[in-house]
């Protein structure tokens, strides 16, 4: 299915009961909901507890449009396509899921739209991330080559192996959407946050200093686990779906 976002045509997908919580799922850089949710089973495991999931692709990725203008990936650009998408299907509220790219777009979403956002599960971030590498790993998609920078070679080589991806919009997202998080900010935040990194994730870096600015947010670090290889962990799934039935 898909929804004019500002007139840029978006894909999503919806999952799971009639009666389940809505949850709004979203993905991480140069992947897409069927990636990052569906083979990993995020999907069954989320459906299968009563969870009804809003897979959005984001602009730039999978089935949706893919503009090759950074503007066209603002933070807030792409934090109102959550909303939109919520607006388009009549949820007042909803959970968030997000990883790595994902999960910076949930935390702006929290912090803009509050009312709209329950809780919020976020993977794959920390205090710094690939976000900061924004030019290094533009460089590498437009130019076509990996470089000698340790995460735009790793970004760049997931990107290309996947025919559907458009490197040049890719670079645009990335250079586009640079948040900036103030602590003042983070530390008004009232919504529960559980927030999910790999004990080896170098990408996303400082996650406990990120959880001290904000008060209603708790970790849980996957022993062994690396920034690609959190996403399918069991103990991810776990404390999810713990996180978003409790109370």
């Amino acid at each position: 299915m898909d929804f004019d976002s500002e007139g840029v045509r978006l894909h999503y997908e919806v999952h799971g009961p009639d009666h389940g919580t809505p949850l709004i799922a979203v993905h991480g850089f140069a992947s897409d909901y069927r990636l990052n949710w569906v083979g990993t089973r995020w999907q069954e495991t989320l459906t299968t507890n009563d969870v009804r999931v809003i897979g959005l692709d984001c602009r730039g990725h999978g089935h949706s449009d893919k503009p090759h203008e950074e503007a066209a990936y603002g933070v807030d650009v792409m934090t109102g396509d959550v909303i939109r998408l919520l607006d388009h299907l009549d949820v007042s509220s909803a959970a968030y899921l997000g990883y790595s790219m994902g999960a910076r777009i949930g935390l702006e979403v929290v912090l803009d739209f509050p009312a709209r956002i329950t809780r919020a599960v976020l993977g794959g971030i920390g205090a710094t991330g690939a976000i900061e590498r924004a030019d290094a790993i533009a460089n590498a998609f437009r130019i076509g080559e990996p470089t000698d920078d340790p995460v735009a070679q790793t970004f760049y080589k997931f990107a290309s192996a996947r025919p559907t991806n458009d490197l040049i919009a890719l670079a645009a997202c990335i250079r586009g959407l640079r948040p900036e998080t103030h602590r003042e900010r983070l530390a008004a935040i009232e919504t529960p946050i559980l927030v999910v990194v790999g004990e080896r994730d170098d990408i996303a870096r400082g996650a406990p200093e990120l959880i001290e600015d904000i008060a209603t947010a708790r970790l849980v670090t996957i022993a062994g686990r690396d920034h690609m290889s959190t996403v399918p962990a069991r103990e991810f799934k776990q404390a999810a779906i713990d996180f978003l039935t409790a109370g």
